[in-house]
C-alpha cells in the first residue's frame, strides 16, 4: 500500500534496505511499497551516497529561472502598485505608455503582485467574464448619484458623481455638504457650461432626483426636462441599472476614499479634483480596452439656455394645465400627474391604440393614460422616451 506521511522516511529507508540486497526484485518491491520502479531507482541511488537525509522530499522548483522577470522590473511594477490599487493589465499599460520595451504579459505583472502579497480578497487576479453595454456616443447619457456620505473632521461629505455612459469620463467629482437640489442644481449647472448639454441623464428614485413614489419627478427633474435632457430613473432596489456609476463609486472608495481622511469639505475637494484627474486622464481603463475615459470622451454641441422659453404643443395634443396639487381633467376623469409641475401645460397624445394616449411634458412622454379602464387614477408609468409627435 502506499506510504503514510507519518512513517515516510522510514519506509522509504526500509525500501531502499531491500532493494540494495543482492537479487532483490524491484517490481514486487514496487507492488508492495505502491511506487514505479524509476522512484526506486532514484531512491535507491540518493540513500547508497546521502544516507536517510536523501530520501527527504525536494522542492521541484528550478535551480534558476532564465525566463522570470528581472528584479529591476519588478521593483517597477511594485513601485507604480504602491501608489495605486491596480491589477496586472492597468499596470501593463502603465508600463507600457512609460515607453517600456518588452513590457511583461498581464498575468506576469499579475504573478507580480500575488507573490508580494499585493492582490487580496476572493477571486483577485483571476479573468472574469463581462457583459457589457454603452451608449453609442458620448453624451448620450449621463449617469447621476450620491455615493454614501462620510464623516469630516468637520461635518460630512456626500460625493456628488456624474459620469458619462460611453466613455466612463468623470464629469463631476463633487464634494458636497448635503444632497439637496440647490447643490444638485450648481453643479449640474457647472457641467452644462462646461462640457454643454446630454441627451439623458440616468438617475435614482430618491430625492432630490426622484420622490421614491408614484409622482418620480421633482422640480430638479422638471428643470432638466425645461433643458432639454431627458430624465429617466432606475429601477426600484436595482441599483446595477447605473452600473457604471456604481463600480465608479466602488473604484473611488478602494483607490481614494479608504485611504485617505479629510478634514472638511475644501479638503475633500482638493484630493477629489487630483484624484478625477488622474482616474480621467492616466488611469487605464479596462472597459475601455485600457484607453483612459478622457481619450473617448468629447464635449456636447448641445449649449446651456440663456432662457428657457415655455412649452409649445402642435395643434392636434391636448393640453392641459395642472393643478396645485399635482392634478389634470381629462375627458371627465383626474388624472394625477405630479405636484413638480403644478402651473406647468402638459400634452395628451393619442397613440395608435384606442383609449391609450401619451402624458407628455414637451417632448418627453412622462406616463401613458388608459381610459379603457374603468378608474379614477389611470397612470401607468411608461419608460423615458420621446414622443413621435412632439414638435421638431
Amino acid at each position: 500500500m502506499p506510504f503514510k506521511e507519518s512513517s515516510i522516511l522510514s519506509q522509504r529507508e526500509e525500501l531502499c534496505r531491500l532493494a540494495l540486497l543482492p537479487g532483490a526484485n524491484l517490481s514486487e518491491l514496487g507492488r508492495r511499497f505502491g511506487v514505479s520502479r524509476p522512484t526506486i531507482y532514484k531512491w535507491r541511488e540518493r540513500y547508497r551516497t546521502e544516507g536517510v537525509a536523501g530520501l527527504a522530499d525536494r522542492s521541484r522548483r528550478p535551480r534558476t529561472s532564465p525566463s522570470r522577470t528581472s528584479a529591476e522590473v519588478e521593483a517597477l511594477v511594485l513601485d507604480l502598485r504602491k501608489d495605486d490599487p491596480w491589477g496586472g493589465r492597468k499596470l501593463r499599460r502603465m508600463l507600457k505608455d512609460q515607453g517600456m520595451d518588452p513590457v511583461p504579459s498581464g498575468s506576469t505583472i499579475t504573478e507580480i503582485l500575488r507573490r508580494n502579497g499585493k492582490l487580496d480578497g476572493p477571486g483577485s487576479g483571476r479573468p472574469r467574464d463581462w457583459i457589457r453595454f454603452e451608449h453609442p456616443e458620448p453624451n448620450d447619457l449621463w449617469q447621476m448619484d450620491f455615493k454614501g456620505h462620510f464623516a469630516l473632521g468637520e461635518g460630512r461629505c456626500h460625493p456628488l458623481t456624474v459620469l458619462d455612459d460611453h466613455s466612463r469620463f468623470a464629469l463631476a467629482l463633487g464634494a458636497c455638504g448635503d444632497e439637496r437640489t440647490k447643490t444638485v442644481a450648481r453643479w449640474l449647472e457647472r457641467l452644462f457650461e462646461q462640457h454643454g448639454l446630454p441627451e439623458r441623464i440616468l438617475t435614482d428614485n430618491g430625492p432630490p432626483w426622484g420622490t421614491g413614489g408614484p409622482e418620480r419627478h421633482t422640480l430638479l427633474t422638471v428643470w432638466l426636462l425645461d433643458l432639454e435632457i431627458g430624465v429617466s430613473h432606475g429601477r426600484p432596489y436595482h441599483p446595477q441599472t447605473q452600473g457604471k456609476d456604481e463600480r465608479f463609486h466602488r473604484t473611488l472608495k478602494e483607490e481614494l476614499l479608504s485611504r485617505e481622511s479629510f478634514t472638511d469639505l475644501k479638503a475633500a475637494q482638493a484630493r477629489f479634483d487630483a484624484w478625477r484627474d488622474k482616474y480621467n486622464y492616466k488611469r487605464p481603463h479596462q472597459a475601455l480596452d485600457y484607453a483612459t475615459p478622457a481619450s473617448r470622451y468629447r464635449s456636447s454641441a448641445r449649449k446651456m439656455p440663456t432662457t428657457i422659453a415655455p412649452p409649445e404643443y402642435e395643434p392636434q395634443a391636448l393640453v392641459r394645465k395642472v393643478d396645485a396639487r399635482g392634478w389634470i381633467l381629462f375627458k371627465g376623469r383626474r388624472i394625477r400627474c405630479s405636484k413638480a409641475f403644478r402651473g406647468r401645460a402638459v400634452a395628451l397624445r393619442a397613440t395608435d391604440a384606442d383609449g391609450l394616449f401619451d402624458l407628455c411634458y414637451r417632448r418627453h412622454v412622462l406616463a401613458q393614460v388608459d381610459l379603457r379602464q374603468n378608474i379614477v387614477q389611470t397612470v401607468n408609468h411608461v419608460p423615458e422616451h420621446l414622443s413621435p409627435m412632439c414638435p421638431v
